[in-house]
């Protein structure tokens, strides 16, 4: 038994690095995300919490001097807004942990977010040596629980990893194994092939996420406040244009190392920067802006806006039609690029 995985041990790293292009893309790739963290984070210490701040020109006097102490606060980025309104609503939303007014003397705070309980201590612990400071204020409106602002987040993730690794790994692997070399002798077009594969994959991923969606709803109470219909859609709209992204990569290689490393590629920045885990609210502008091209941002902000704020399909149409433009994009570049044998 043990010779027996001696030798399938041997004859696996052989395959491995005979496999040129997954053997360098597995170098490449750890370096990839080191530069693309070291651009995305480059300032001198990380930033844990997010303050913004509302007409900061106008600081009344007997405040200057907690908040003059506040902004020397390690680890605290500040956020100008123009109107209080625009603050609040990032407060609401979990983009930003902290909302203060200089000019009046205020801020608002989350009663539901730890972050929020921080930073209102960091601000307290600023006007230790002065008898006066900022007043606190009660932000009105619903306002929504962290665990439930994550959860769309985490709904989106699940469709793209179901989508990515499960039709590139499976396409590439039948490329492979020269099970698609046997389909092409078959009355099978490529055209069947692939709206197959659509089928199936979107088939399989609103069943799953199905599933974790009422899980999580009989076990944490979740409420969707829009409607079922545009959820169902934009959920179907998503998985769609991730399956289509997933079939480029999977068109033509027949290298499961190197698939792997390509769809890591796309999925670990998507994950990153498109506010599954945490707001992208202060980040520089040519993130927003690249984040945006990622189908997995639409995605995530179309979930959260129905279920968190009930948003019909009419509040979402931006992110329907990028998601709708992506899908024939990714769906046309596949279908021209798909072959049923490996290319050299």
């Amino acid at each position: 038994m043990f010779k027996r995985i001696l030798i399938i041990f041997i004859n696996r790293n052989r395959e491995f690095y005979r496999d040129k292009s997954g053997f360098g893309w597995n170098i490449l790739f750890p370096f990839f995300v080191i530069v693309g963290f070291s651009l995305i984070f480059s300032q001198d210490s990380r930033k844990e919490y997010k303050v913004g701040v509302i007409n900061s020109g106008n600081i009344r006097n007997e405040i200057s001097v907690q908040y003059e102490e506040f902004r020397k606060t390690k680890f605290v980025e500040f956020i100008e807004f123009e109107s209080r309104e625009t603050g609040i609503n990032r407060l609401l939303h979990h983009r930003i942990d902290l909302l203060i007014e200089p000019s009046e003397g205020r801020y608002w705070k989350s009663s539901s977010s730890p972050k929020s309980f921080m930073t209102e201590k960091l601000l307290i612990s600023s006007s230790e040596k002065i008898k006066t400071g900022f007043v606190p204020e009660t932000v009105t409106g619903r306002e929504i629980p962290y665990v439930e602002w994550l959860f769309p987040g985490v709904l989106a993730m699940n469709m793209m990893f179901s989508a990515l690794f499960g039709v590139g790994y499976s396409v590439v692997r039948d490329r492979k194994n020269g099970v698609l070399k046997r389909f092409s002798v078959t009355p099978l077009t490529p055209f069947e092939f692939l709206t197959a594969q659509i089928l199936s994959r979107m088939f399989v991923i609103l069943l799953t996420t199905g599933t974790v969606y009422l899980a999580c709803i009989l076990i944490y109470g979740f409420e969707n406040r829009g409607s079922y219909l545009s959820l169902l859609i934009i959920f179907m709209l998503g998985s769609f244009s991730m399956v289509s992204l997933a079939l480029i990569i999977a068109s033509r290689s027949s290298s499961e190392e190197f698939a792997g490393g390509i769809l890591n590629l796309l999925s670990w920045p998507m994950m990153l920067l498109s506010e599954v885990w945490f707001s992208m609210e202060g980040a520089r502008p040519w993130v927003i802006k690249f984040a945006k091209l990622l189908p997995l941002s639409h995605i995530t902000s179309g979930i959260r806006q129905i279920m968190n704020d009930g948003a019909s399909l009419y509040d979402i149409r931006s992110q329907i039609l990028a998601l709708s433009v992506m899908s024939i994009i990714f769906l046309s570049a596949g279908s021209v690029l798909f072959r049923w044998q490996k290319t050299d």
